[in-house]
């Protein structure tokens, strides 16, 4: 069974199922993060959605590089979660599958490349509580108490 955050479903509605492939980064005592912008201010774990035909581990490389610029080695499995949200960027209420990932970051190659991404550098103990997805949160602190 996955571990459910956040609400419920409604029974009155249908959910997409959308999986993703998220990233737990530690350095030096500290993580990856990156903040989305749009339409609010947002630290997130870097991570988001597996293209079809793609695979957890590729679209984690992608989609960390995508929100902060750096490369990944080494990921492996952490464990997985599932919430029930409304995701406004695609108009589509959806049960994400959320697979979290631990790597180490090797080097950063530049910026962000999407749009409104920004990289930061959080203490692990900070980003367990600054993280606004509940899952996220359950992830780093977890990792947390093993640094």
């Amino acid at each position: 069974m996955i571990r459910r955050f956040g609400e419920p479903p409604s029974k009155d509605r249908t959910y997409t199922r959308r999986p993703g492939a998220y990233a737990l980064l530690p350095l030096d005592g500290k993580l990856l993060l990156t903040c989305q912008y749009d339409p609010d201010p947002d630290v997130q774990l870097p991570g988001g959605g597996i293209d079809p035909g793609e695979s957890p581990i590729p679209a984690l490389h992608r989609e960390v590089m995508e929100e902060t610029g750096w490369k990944i080695a080494c990921p492996r499995h952490f464990g997985t979660f599932r919430r029930f949200v409304y995701m406004p960027e695609y108009d589509l209420w959806a049960e994400k599958v959320c697979q979290v990932f631990v790597a180490q970051p090797l080097i950063k190659v530049g910026a962000p490349a999407e749009a409104g991404h920004e990289a930061l550098w959080m203490g692990a103990q900070d980003a367990a509580r600054s993280l606004l997805n509940p899952g996220d949160r359950y992830f780093a602190a977890r990792l947390s108490e093993l640094l």
